[in-house]
């Protein structure tokens, strides 16, 4: 299936769930996170590191992340799974062991990774949802933290536990903390689709509020682009 038409079904599920306020989309809903208690200090002097994250379609964690400041370019793309399924036919049917994901490029003088956590978690995605993220089902939307190194495992584990424990969210937070082993970009045409779609009902409704959001209760972290 196409992914316009799974479009056109994921977008007739949220607007009834915003009819019967029945579906959250994002995880905050105007509830701040605290900033995370372990994370790393900002170099001293410029670089580049790699974050690799999934939490549902990768077009809205692709929006958001380009607007966080230090972030120098975010590729959409799958990771999880091997390269021989590594497309996106393929990975949609849910049984590749991909998630949809997005590569993060950063400068570590600018930007921390607890920080892009902060943004991952309070306004990319809704890490409560097992297996889904709004309108979008199966485990290729899963909520998962996919680590480069031992450092960002520990900052990605004690985020969680630390959350968990603040009482945030509703329900526990389901995020998979894994090794990174391989990331494979995604076809052209998902690349900044977000940007380049802006009045895509399914953007619309669901990942634009998203950058609303960050805008409003992270303004220290974004960028306008």
């Amino acid at each position: 299936m196409k992914h316009v038409l799974k479009i056109a079904g994921g977008c007739a599920v949220l607007l009834l769930g915003l009819a019967t306020s029945q579906i959250v989309t994002h995880a905050t809903a105007g509830v701040p996170i605290p900033d995370p208690a372990v994370d790393a200090p900002l170099a001293s002097s410029p670089g580049k590191q790699i974050a690799v994250l999934a939490g549902g379609c990768f077009w809205g964690m692709q929006l958001v992340f380009e607007h966080l400041k230090g972030v120098e370019h975010v590729t959409a793309g799958y990771s999880g799974g091997e390269a021989s399924t590594a497309e996106y036919e393929v990975v949609s049917s849910g049984t590749t062991g991909h998630a949809e994901s997005v590569r993060i490029e950063f400068d570590p003088s600018k930007v921390t990774y607890g920080e892009i956590l902060k943004v991952y978690f309070s306004v990319a995605h809704n890490p409560t949802e097992l297996n889904r993220q709004g309108p979008d089902e199966g485990t290729q939307y899963r909520s998962s933290i996919f680590y480069a190194d031992a450092e960002q495992q520990k900052i990605a584990d004690a985020y969680i536990a630390q959350l968990n424990a603040a009482g945030n969210y509703p329900s526990p937070i389901v995020t998979k903390v894994v090794p990174l082993k391989a990331f494979y970009p995604a076809e052209d045409y998902h690349q900044d689709y977000a940007v380049r779609n802006p009045y895509n009902p399914y953007i619309m409704i669901n990942d634009a509020p998203k950058l609303e959001d960050f805008k409003a209760e992270l303004p220290a972290l974004y960028v306008e682009k």
